[in-house]
């Protein structure tokens, strides 16, 4: 069956005005963020320009407040990389050594707190350890975050014991090998992709997450819930001075990760 000339203009059309109206929706707030955090104008504006400034960032060079909470959140997100990664795992791999029948309600409880608001999982932490004796703070979010971010690794982790060839573990254990070593030697190599992926996904997840966070942290703040705070009261163009910071660092990293991708490419070939 062939097309018509006429006809293939047309899909060619519908698809670049799709991709124009695709990326004008991703980018414009992003450009519209970024111009508000250089006009020296408040509250953040584009319609009204009174001129390019940097004072934004000063301000927010000076203010103590947010830098305690970035440092609370990068914490945070520092100890959940370190629970979700070992959790996660140890689920995927007690899921993927049970049968299909005798795993499928156990991997519903698992991936049961993907599957429960933010808000709820904080204040059952909180209430918890309250009864403890362990009052809401920064541990209290830890334990609130690395709840369901342990099984956003375990997912991934599946997946990729999924393409496992296992006799390769199988034959180190004929030949004498403990199970612990063959998995030290044979699956961890193997999971080795799977686990960077693993602990960025989890650590861009507890640094960016909020509703988990601000009924699980008590009268701690992070970065996150400190500009939540701050945005009852308005806008001010210091949070875009910070959203520019963080699409610049973003930028930056994926350029990274592309060259360092090249050249694992070009020394592979």
């Amino acid at each position: 069956m062939t097309h018509s000339p006429r006809g293939r203009q047309a899909g060619d059309l519908v698809l670049h005005v799709y991709m124009l109206l695709f990326f004008a929706y991703m980018f414009l707030p992003l450009i519209a963020m970024m111009l508000a955090g250089v006009n020296d104008y408040s509250p953040p504006s584009i319609t009204v320009w009174k001129g390019f400034t940097l004072r934004w960032f000063s301000a927010l060079w000076q203010d103590a407040r947010m830098w305690s909470g970035l440092a609370n959140s990068l914490m945070i997100a520092g100890a959940v990389v370190a629970l979700s990664l070992p959790m996660g795992l140890a689920g995927a791999l007690l899921l993927s050594k049970l049968g299909r029948r005798s795993a499928g309600l156990l991997y519903i409880i698992m991936v049961s707190p993907l599957l429960t608001p933010g808000l709820i999982i904080g204040i059952a932490t909180v209430t918890l350890w309250s009864q403890l004796g362990v009052s809401g703070g920064v541990l209290t979010a830890i334990l609130a975050q690395s709840a369901f971010i342990s099984a956003y690794a375990m997912l991934m982790f599946m997946a990729r014991l999924q393409r496992q060839d296992i006799t390769l573990e199988e034959a180190a254990l004929d030949l004498g090998a403990t199970p612990a070593r063959a998995f030290r030697r044979i699956t961890l190599p193997f999971l080795r992709p799977t686990m960077i992926s693993a602990a960025v996904i989890a650590f861009l997840q507890s640094f960016e997450n909020y509703n988990t966070t601000i009924f699980s942290i008590g009268g701690d703040h992070t970065l996150v819930t400190e500009i939540g705070a701050r945005m009852r009261f308005g806008i001010s163009p210091m949070i875009n001075a910070i959203g520019i910071i963080f699409v610049a660092l973003t930028v930056i990293c994926a350029v990274l990760w592309g060259v360092l991708r090249q050249r694992g490419i070009a020394r592979q070939a």
